[in-house]
């Protein structure tokens, strides 16, 4: 008969190796981040800060989302955040230069993203160039596209009140927990929804500690979140959003034959495509929902900065960022493993990680190298599990 320790022992082995255990490396890191900064900066803390916090990793974990759905099929797009600088300045030329009223404004410059991601993909999948090489070109390019738009001042102010509405616009008190209620019943409802699935098919569920942990967890963030937010101005809409486009890319990858393409596509290609996969299209459609969601971060951030330049995307640490917090979200680099919700968790721990340093007085270059070691921490986690999962195959 088993102890109580082995059988403790054993459901923490169940819990990490399940669905939440590829979240719980990054969500450790989280927790370690926020305790030491809320010891030594009591302002890490404060519902303001926290505000701030979750507005300031809204563009990176809006980018993040995007590059895990290209990350997934194994490839890589290093454009994404020239790209997002790209749709950024349509939108400012067209909404301050050209008078367009800015709905029509923000449409342009999602087309425009839509269209580049479409391109990128095709020059990779049609033609047949590694996706490294047509994101490095592109990333070169739209970098010089961008300066074109922008101007000889290199950058251009957007004062409309629709697009700064975005980032400046707070939900009321009630509608903030009516949307941390709904989440919750929602999440609820997926794990639920997911265990009678898996049962109808007869396949091995999780074990119940997982999933009820799971839920329980998601049940205690969303209230403190809403309850800190709601103490200083209210939840932003910006991140309302956000967690829309990742709860519908989340169900894009978990639960249809799209989804399941990536995954497979990234786990084996060849494999994939005796499947019947259309390797070609998928890799296309991938970089199309790419191009998308660095429309959307570069919209996020012309609301956010209320302005557009060459330094705020192009010219700065956003594209490393970005892919970083997908990594670090648990993402693959090698493909087939991965989730879009992880690289938000992603992008609070390098924003949680910038902002405690700023609050610490830490300069510029501390600040990258810490980034750069806890990427390579992730990036080697990552190796080392891969390499565990093959030998265990073999």
């Amino acid at each position: 008969m088993s102890t109580m320790p082995e059988l403790g022992a054993m459901s923490l082995k169940k819990i990490s190796t399940s669905r939440l255990g590829s979240a719980l490396p990054v969500l450790l890191a989280l927790a370690a981040i926020w305790i030491y900064f809320g010891l030594t900066e009591p302002a890490f803390l404060s519902p303001r800060n926290f505000y701030y916090l979750f507005m300031q990793s809204s563009v990176v974990g809006t980018l993040a989302v995007g590059i895990t759905i290209v990350l997934l099929i194994g490839d890589i797009d290093l454009s994404v955040a020239a790209t997002s600088g790209v749709c950024a300045a349509i939108l400012a030329v067209l909404t301050t230069n050209l008078g367009i009223p800015a709905p029509i404004s923000c449409l342009a410059a999602l087309s425009a993203g839509v269209c580049v991601g479409i391109f990128q993909g095709a020059m990779s999948a049609l033609v047949g160039i590694p996706s490294f090489v047509v994101t490095l070109a592109g990333l070169l390019g739209f970098q010089g596209l961008m300066l074109k738009i922008l101007g000889i001042h290199g950058a251009i102010n957007v004062r409309d009140p629709f697009v700064r509405g975005i980032t400046t616009t707070t939900l009321p008190t009630e509608l903030g927990w009516a949307a941390a209620a709904l989440c919750i019943a929602a999440f609820s409802w997926m794990v639920w929804y997911n265990r009678q699935k898996r049962r109808r098919l007869s396949l091995e569920n999780n074990p119940w500690a997982s999933d009820l942990t799971k839920v329980g967890f998601f049940v205690v963030f969303a209230i403190s979140v809403v309850a800190t937010l709601n103490s200083y101005r209210g939840v932003p809409l910006v991140v309302v959003i956000l967690l829309g486009l990742t709860a519908l890319l989340g169900w894009l990858t978990t639960s249809t034959p799209f989804g399941r393409a990536l995954y497979a596509v990234g786990g084996n290609a060849e494999s994939a495509r005796r499947a019947g996969i259309s390797l070609k299209g998928v890799k296309i459609a991938a970089f199309g929902i790419v191009g998308f969601m660095a429309a959307t971060g570069g919209i996020v951030g012309a609301s956010r900065y209320a302005s557009v330049s060459f330094n705020a995307f192009a010219g700065g640490p956003l594209l490393l960022e970005a892919i970083g917090a997908a990594v670090i979200g648990g993402t693959s680099l090698f493909g087939g493993r991965g989730s879009v919700w992880n690289a938000i968790l992603g992008a609070l721990v390098i924003g949680s990680l910038g902002n405690g340093l700023d609050l610490s007085g830490a300069g510029a270059a501390d600040k990258l190298m810490f980034s750069g070691g806890i990427l390579l921490l992730a990036v080697s986690i990552d190796a080392l599990s891969r390499r565990g999962r093959i030998q265990s195959r073999a």
